[in-house]
Parts: structure tokens; sequence; C-alpha cells
């Protein structure tokens, strides 16, 4: 068995157990998204189990492979939860309290509540839903790497998109990140909406763009 899936299991029995997770947190440009996945381990079955078995953190896998797992996740989840905010939202409130926020949101939009659930990271003290924060909870929990891999395949897949809108940034190959190709685009066109001017990047300070 994957030892996530164990460790989910140890920790917190079969039933409903939850894990949340963000994607995009330090990109300079498009949203954060946060993603909750809630797993029903008492219903699945030995090949529900098995077909999970390369379950892992969303960024030791390759796009390829994250969108062929988050199809199975997507499957066999009894639930899954997706919040954004927007870079207009993340310049205004700042980035810890959107990621936060979101964190929270997912969570409390699942139905049934789990009984418990797996944050990446840090506590979220202003949420009702029992939850342990995990360092490193993505390479730990099933149900956080199940998020992550949620996460990670709805921000990318929106910002392929988005790159329709916005071509000249190359969104579609390093979907927001501060990758050599984007900084340099920046310095060439600017930025446009999509980024988050309170980040502080080599290539806004070239061009003196910083909140």
């Amino acid at each position: 068995m994957n030892p996530r899936l164990a460790y989910d299991l140890e920790r917190a029995g079969p039933g409903l157990v939850a894990g949340a997770d963000e994607a995009g947190r330090g990109s300079l440009a498009g949203p954060l998204v946060a993603a909750a996945v809630l797993f029903d381990y008492a219903c699945w079955s030995d090949d529900d189990f098995g077909d999970l078995a390369d379950l892992d953190d969303s960024k030791r896998l390759s796009r390829r492979r994250r969108e062929a797992v988050c199809g199975r996740v997507l499957r066999r989840a009894r639930q899954v939860t997706v919040v954004s905010c927007a870079p207009q939202s993340i310049d205004g409130r700042g980035l810890q309290a959107c990621n936060v926020g979101a964190l929270e949101r997912a969570l409390a939009l699942l139905s049934p509540t789990p009984r418990l659930a797996f944050v990446d990271g840090f506590p979220l003290k202003g949420s009702a839903v029992a939850h342990e924060a995990l360092v490193g909870g993505d390479g730990r929990s099933a149900a956080v790497a199940a998020a992550s891999v949620v996460a990670k395949v709805t921000r990318d897949r929106l910002m392929v998109r988005l790159h329709e809108r916005f071509p000249q940034w190359g969104f579609v190959r390093h979907v927001g990140y501060a990758s050599e190709e984007h900084r340099r685009a920046i310095v060439e066109h600017g930025v446009c909406e999509l980024h988050r001017l309170s980040f502080d990047s080599v290539a806004y300070r070239q061009l003196d763009l910083r909140l």
C-alpha cells in the first residue's frame, strides 16, 4: 500500500478523512488555488487503494502523471472543493491571509464534515473543521497529496487557458512562476492584470512596479 494511504489510516482510521493544500503560492502571476479532498476509506476496496499506489506530492509528478492521478483522485473522492484567490485579492489582503482563507474555505465547503483533516504546513486558526497541520504534508498524507494534485492541475489548466488572452508572457510554459523566460517577458512587455505587484521580483524592481 502507498505509505501515504497507510499514514491516513494509521492516524485517522477508516472513514471520512480530508486533506487540504494549495498551488501557486510562490508564483508571480495568476491565482492562488486551494483544494480540499474528502476520502471515505471505509467504502474503499483493495482495487481503490491499489489504483492510487502512485499518489504523491504534486511537485514530484510530471504534468502528464499529475493529470492521470488527478482523474483517479476525482473518481474515488467523496467530495472535492476548490477555492481560488485572484491576484488583486493577494495584493490587497496579503498572500498569507489569502492562503489561509482559501484553505479554511475549502475545508468548510466539505459535506459531510470529515472526522479529521490534514492541512499542509500550518494550522488554520479560524477553521471549525478538526484538523492537524503537517509540515511536508503532501509527502506524508494521501489526502493532502490528493489535494495538492487537484490544486496544481486546476491551476495549471487555468493558466494554460489564460495564455490565450495573454500570449506575450508565455504562461502556457511556466504557468506564472518566476522562470527566466517569464522575467524577460515582464521586462519586455511590462505586466498584465494577472501579475501580483506586491511580490518582490527582480523584474518588477527593474520597472519600478512594486506596490
